[in-house]
């Protein structure tokens, strides 16, 4: 077991955990710690803080997951929608604007 001293007379023991993550996410964090500097079970840690933080603050509605998983068939809808949007509607238009819609 390793300990970390936060200040005097606070003691962290800490422990090793594994997971799992992409090949893509492994990059991501090397680079970020390669870039700043910070050892990669630092940067896992905060992040980790970080997002269980957020979790117990913040109303559920407005977390957005980091990943969206779709079906073939939904992400057939969104490329579309993507590839044609909708024309604007005269609500949207003046939002956009700044003005009050008629």
């Amino acid at each position: 077991m390793v300990y970390t001293f936060v200040d005097e007379g606070t003691v962290m023991a800490e422990t090793q955990i594994s997971a799992y993550i992409s090949d893509a996410t492994k990059e991501l964090v090397e680079r970020y710690a390669d870039t700043h500097g910070v050892k990669k079970g630092h940067l896992m840690e905060e992040a980790l803080l970080h997002h269980l933080q957020a979790l117990r603050e913040l109303p559920a509605d407005v977390i957005i997951p980091p990943r969206i998983v779709l079906s073939k068939e939904s992400f057939r809808r969104v490329t579309d929608r993507v590839e044609r949007p909708r024309k604007p509607t005269k609500a949207m238009r003046a939002l956009m604007s700044g003005k009050k819609a008629r």
